[in-house]
């Protein structure tokens, strides 16, 4: 699953990984999580890129209540084809959210190690979602869900799904406006290879979404090296 990650690249570089139009200003952010507003890349008809905000946790356009919102944080990349909330929004809304990296937990509940995955290079993360309008009493709101795939052989000691990360080729064939064919896009949503990431534990400060700031991505050393043979190592 997705269900934390940061965006603190620089609006520039962001940009230019993504072949934006113009550069789209946000505060760095190192916690986000449900329900924050998000950046979100699309193209449009003349398959130009841009970056907007996006509630994060769709809202179908269909849906009665907001609150569904709350339910439809991450869509599973095997069902997008025929679940109604995201069906069309594959075929017709499909977008990319930059991010430097995300979180996942390990263990049992109560006692729950974060770690922290980015880029193995010097580059971002582009993560496969979907994106939709709803029309609500104070006016349209605009919300996405970020898609998720099996684990790779790296993130399976931490959970057995993982955000579905497009690789640099793949971003025209998925933001494409032109490309309705749903049945051509499940091959875009495999496991990342492992070799393109890194991941290493972090403090428990990243448990409470209210803290927001460099530390929470910096290494806990000592939980590294107390990890007993036979687990998770970084």
């Amino acid at each position: 699953m997705c269900g934390r990650f940061s965006l603190h690249s620089n609006a520039h570089v962001v940009a230019l990984q993504f072949g934006l139009a113009q550069p789209f200003e946000v505060a760095p952010r190192y916690n986000i999580a449900p329900a924050a507003a998000i950046v979100a890349i699309r193209a449009d008809s003349r398959h130009v890129r841009s970056a907007s905000l996006f509630q994060w946790g769709l809202i179908p356009a269909w849906s009665k209540s907001p609150a569904i919102a709350l339910r439809l944080v991450n869509a599973r990349a095997e069902h997008l084809a025929e679940k109604p909330a995201f069906r069309n929004a594959l075929r017709w809304r499909r977008c990319i959210v930059p991010a430097d990296g995300f979180y996942e937990w390990q263990g049992s509940a109560g006692h729950k190690q974060p770690f922290y995955i980015r880029p193995r290079a010097d580059e971002l993360f582009g993560l496969a979602a979907l994106y939709e309008y709803w029309q609500g009493p104070s006016g349209v709101v605009a919300s996405c869900a970020i898609i998720t795939t099996a684990a790779n052989s790296l993130m399976r000691g931490l959970h057995d799904r993982m955000p579905a990360i497009l690789t640099a080729a793949d971003y025209s064939h998925w933001l494409d406006p032109d490309h309705p064919d749903p049945a051509s896009l499940p091959a875009l949503l495999r496991p990342l290879a492992s070799e393109h990431m890194l991941a290493y534990p972090v403090g428990l400060r990243v448990n409470n979404a209210r803290n927001d700031d460099p530390s929470l991505i910096e290494a806990d050393t000592q939980t590294a090296q107390r990890a007993p043979e036979g687990e998770l190592r970084f």
